[in-house]
């Protein structure tokens, strides 16, 4: 199959593009896809995703000899305005005043909150608030049966193992 956009080349890239729900499927050859825009796995959204959230920094100003460098990693705010990412953790001491209105723009906070629990972690009652149902007296028997079969006091387990059957009704 031949290149749609050129019509010269063997096509090696098609292309699927849902716009306004309408499906448009292309097949494009090596080049036409490099001029298209379609050459890496994220050039064919259409945004490069530095810049998307270096958008969220505001204008990159010019830069100058007086530019402020984190001691940590030499980046500047300029750097972090371009590449929508913060060098180290010492950018955010470094750069505080600056990146303070950013964060609050991006997550609506400047302080971590941490998750909340939902659902039954919410219901977890103290060990003094559980209602302990009281054990009856044949539970309490067969919890003494279990405790003497294990330390091997098989004469008060044949004891106990009659009195369990004799409260049961006389099973065998």
């Amino acid at each position: 199959m031949l290149c749609q956009n050129c019509g010269k080349n063997t096509a090696t890239t098609h292309v699927k593009t849902i716009i306004n729900g309408e499906l448009k499927e292309y097949s494009l050859c090596a080049d036409c896809a490099q001029k298209m825009g379609y050459g890496s796995l994220f050039s064919g959204l259409g945004w490069n995703i530095g810049n998307l959230l270096g958008g969220f920094f505001g204008d990159t100003p010019a830069a100058s000899l007086n530019t402020v460098r984190c001691p940590g990693c030499g980046s500047s705010f300029e750097d972090i305005a371009q590449s929508g990412k913060v060098g180290c953790a010492e950018c955010y001491h470094t750069f505080y005043d600056k990146l303070l209105p950013s964060i609050q723009r991006i997550h609506g906070n400047t302080k971590h909150c941490g998750k909340q629990p939902s659902g039954a972690a919410l219901q977890v009652k103290p060990a003094e608030q559980l209602q302990v149902k009281p054990e009856t007296e044949l539970e309490r028997k067969r919890r003494l049966l279990k405790e003497a079969i294990e330390v091997q006091n098989f004469e008060e387990a044949a004891k106990l193992r009659d009195e369990i059957r004799e409260m049961e009704g006389g099973k065998q």
